[in-house]
């Protein structure tokens, strides 16, 4: 399940640094979040970072991405290149 933002972000940006896998992108108007490298911090951390600093609490998962967290465990490993 990889996770989106919503429309109430109000571009503080403090979310953007703490993804490990640089999913979050400044977009148009808000930032957003990139599906496809997003594992929800799986690999990194225990809870997803950018959900834990953000201060207007708009980063639910994205339904339309929904992923196990086997799923999330293999992106991982795609990504960093390293086994959980």
């Amino acid at each position: 399940m990889a996770l989106m933002i919503t429309d109430d972000c109000i571009n503080c940006a403090v979310c953007e640094p703490e993804c490990p896998n640089a999913a979050i992108f400044e977009g148009d108007e808000i930032f957003e979040i990139d599906p496809d490298l997003c594992t929800e911090c799986v690999g990194h951390f225990d809870e997803p970072q950018c959900q834990m600093v953000c201060p207007v609490d708009c980063i639910p998962v994205n339904p339309l991405c929904v992923e196990s967290v086997k799923m999330l465990q293999q992106k991982y490993e795609t990504l960093t290149g390293q086994r959980l």
